[in-house]
């Protein structure tokens, strides 16, 4: 039988681990393409040799998804596999209405497939939206297991947006490795915080090699996943973070829902900010949906290091990047501080924005007076801050997980916003993440 013709829709993430651990190798199905959306500048490379195995002597290319259509018909692709996160059921079936239209097969791959054992017990954050405090919860979950005594490796899900055969297996335990390895912003703002409590981080391409370096200096393996992805290790215990300040997605975003669903614990997080009537929402939706689930309340507590530079001043607001775009939330904890810290005027940032910033503003329609901390590259961290710089503000409030001056010159007074993980009343991850320890 002839091979079945499969192109890859991703964003440098999922699709890779879908390949390495499905397709390479596979004598039933020859990989064409790769497409890429979501992150900049990912499309026009090439899935490297080295790392696509014997069948794939020049690699395989990776092709905006704007050229979908395009390629299924010049490529006679059989089927299509969907291959990254955080957009709604919606969406998902449009594109599987576009692919269906154009006579291919469109393919969800479920875990099972692409899941990895670890000789280690492994411990899962994930989360039903990005920005839904994944992080925090699961520096939180880091710290009691530490506490206890077990060494940790943290890894983080795949954000390879240099080249690939550079980034198999990159690892993290001090500031110096993310300037050697030259780490984009969302890349610092994710490892970052797990060096500071002195855990390691590793991340990259191949996550097989990747889990396997890591259990030679690990007892448990920490998955911290990116945006609302699932696990790539099958999992000793499951933990979903739900959002009450977007009630409702935890049942319409994919591949959240199945997060949501499959979870041992459910964190609801941000009820110190959230309204009631929608903690009250996402509470009754963890229970329809995944009754067994056990249910942690917690607050999202901020804190800002010197508030006085806020308080009546005209404040431009810089938010993560990926929580604002993909994840597509209007505000962050920079925003709250701000209201709750009394700035007397939110700039809005779009009249300053230069080169990719402002194309983000043009794709991303409901950012008004705040700006992403977008930086995918040295190019773009430099637009983010001439943006930054050329605003009137009189403060910046940093509300991003990492200083963003390590990373730019900023010529105007910053503050940085924390926010970590409180469970409300009496703390029970500790206790439950007893059956890992």
């Amino acid at each position: 039988m002839a091979k079945q013709r499969i192109l890859i829709m991703g964003a440098a993430g999922r699709d890779f681990h879908n390949f390495n651990t499905y397709f390479r190798g596979n004598p039933e199905y020859e990989v064409v393409a790769f497409t890429a959306t979501q992150i900049p500048d990912i499309e026009g490379r090439r899935y490297p040799a080295e790392l696509a195995g014997e069948g794939y002597p020049e690699g395989i290319p990776i092709y905006s998804e704007e050229e979908l259509p395009e390629l299924i018909k010049r490529l006679g692709v059989d089927q299509v596999v969907f291959a990254y996160s955080d957009v709604s059921h919606l969406y998902v079936m449009h594109k599987a209405s576009l692919v269906n239209a154009l006579g291919a097969d469109f393919r969800l791959m479920g875990p099972n497939k692409t899941m990895l054992r670890s000789t280690r017990k492994v411990v899962a954050v994930t989360a039903v939206r990005t920005g839904s405090g994944k992080s925090q919860t699961t520096r939180y979950v880091g710290r009691i297991l530490t506490e206890a005594g077990k060494k940790v490796a943290v890894i983080r899900h795949p954000m390879p947006y240099g080249r690939l055969e550079e980034q198999v297996v990159q690892r993290f335990a001090t500031y110096e490795d993310l300037d050697l390895h030259k780490c984009t912003i969302e890349e610092r703002e994710e490892y970052e915080p797990h060096i500071d409590m002195g855990m390691v981080v590793y991340a990259g391409v191949d996550y097989e090699t990747i889990l396997r370096r890591a259990e030679q200096e690990a007892d448990i393996i920490l998955w911290d996943g990116g945006n609302n992805d699932l696990p790539f290790y099958y999992t000793d215990l499951h933990i979903v973070v739900v959002d009450p300040h977007r009630a409702g997605h935890e049942t319409t975003y994919h591949p959240g829902e199945t997060n949501l669903r499959r979870a041992d614990i459910a964190v609801i997080n941000k009820v110190d900010s959230a309204d009631a009537r929608a903690v009250e929402a996402v509470k009754a939706a963890v229970a329809a949906n995944n009754p067994g689930a056990e249910i942690i309340m917690a607050n999202s507590p901020i804190t800002v290091d010197e508030p006085d530079l806020i308080k009546g001043k005209r404040v431009l607001v810089v938010e993560d990047g990926p929580t604002l775009t993909h994840g597509d939330m209007a505000y962050g904890a920079g925003m709250i501080a701000a209201e709750k810290l009394g700035a007397a005027q939110l700039i809005d940032p779009r009249p300053f924005a230069v080169g990719s910033i402002k194309k983000t503003f043009e794709k991303y329609n409901h950012l008004e007076k705040l700006l992403p901390a977008m930086g995918y590259g040295q190019n773009q961290i430099a637009e983010l801050a001439e943006t930054i710089n050329r605003s009137p503000a009189e403060t910046v409030i940093i509300g991003t997980p990492i200083d963003l001056r390590r990373v730019m010159k900023l010529d105007k007074p910053a503050v940085r916003v924390r926010y970590e993980l409180e469970e409300i009343g009496t703390p029970r991850l500790a206790e439950l993440l007893q059956r890992v320890m």
